[in-house]
């Protein structure tokens, strides 16, 4: 067997490993494949067996990494390298881990992007409700500041998902891991707005089982979810990058200001671990300094 043919045949074997076995996103999937394809393709220059692989060679490809990757990069490549070479351990095929010892670069977390209330509700007072479309945006923009749903969790959304009557989505998140998020009577108001009077116009003649569809009754897409956003944005003339994430984000800090408890604020996230979600506390801090300022007699 060649040595292509090899590595296409260990590829495809961590990829099904990774999908089925450990339970990941199609996102986090795809990012391990290309990262994994471009090590593969650098063993190649370098005439190198993964079977074979040493620290020093791991190494060197990270360098070769440093000097054109951001160190976030650079992480999820460490990452990658480290799960494929542990699927090598679980086979049998190598007696240990060389990545065991690779330490992630260190990054450094900028606050996350956030929209104030007020921003929020001139964001969520521009979709033009007259049309099928418009209703559908509204109920988007509901439900992402409702819910601080993730994109893929938006768009995957069922109509068997939801749960008018009670206020609440299922929806399925990192790691094929399913939670319960509550909704409140806005989001709920706009989704049976769109459900009768927008969708229904959406659907073709079709069947289709996706809550939130394109003008065409097909799901929506993530790219059109991000027009639908950076085009509000926009019309309501906000300077700041408006994307789903930074709804998101906007969600969890809003909560946590409000006087949330943390650990909830993780449960609706869908974080698997709390730290994750502690960077909203950092938020909440930088709005107390920034309030204390504006508002002290003295500064």
């Amino acid at each position: 067997m060649s040595f292509n043919i090899f590595m296409e045949h260990l590829l495809d074997d961590f990829i099904y490993y990774i999908r089925i076995e450990r339970g990941l996103s199609s996102n986090t999937v795809r990012a391990y494949y290309r990262d994994l394809k471009e090590f593969i393709d650098f063993l190649k220059t370098q005439n190198i067996s993964p079977l074979v692989v040493s620290q020093k060679v791991l190494l060197d490809f990270l360098s070769y990494l440093g000097k054109r990757l951001a160190s976030r990069s650079v992480a999820r490549h460490i990452s990658s390298l480290k799960m494929f070479f542990h699927f090598l351990v679980a086979e049998g095929l190598i007696i240990r881990s060389p990545a065991n010892l690779l330490e992630n670069p260190k990054i450094s977390k900028g606050l996350p992007d956030i929209l104030n209330p007020e921003e929020i509700e001139l964001l969520l007072s521009q979709p033009e409700t007259t049309k099928p479309g418009g209703l559908r945006d509204l109920a988007i923009l509901e439900v992402l500041y409702a819910t601080g749903l993730r994109v893929s969790e938006l768009i995957n959304i069922k109509l068997s998902d939801i749960n008018l009557e009670t206020g609440y989505i299922r929806t399925l998140g990192k790691g094929a891991k399913k939670r319960i998020v509550p909704m409140g009577e806005k989001a709920i108001e706009d989704i049976n707005s769109y459900l009768s009077r927008g969708r229904k116009k959406m659907i073709k003649g079709l069947n289709p089982p996706y809550l939130f569809l394109n003008l065409r009754g097909q799901s929506i897409t993530r790219q059109g979810l991000w027009k639908i956003i950076k085009k509000y944005g926009h019309k309501a003339g906000l300077k700041k990058k408006i994307t789903p994430h930074g709804i998101r984000h906007s969600f969890a800090s809003h909560l946590l200001e409000a006087g949330a408890d943390l650990r909830f604020v993780q449960i609706m996230l869908g974080h698997e671990d709390i730290s994750s979600t502690q960077i909203y506390t950092h938020v909440t801090k930088e709005r107390l300094k920034s309030v204390h300022k504006e508002c002290h007699p003295r500064p």
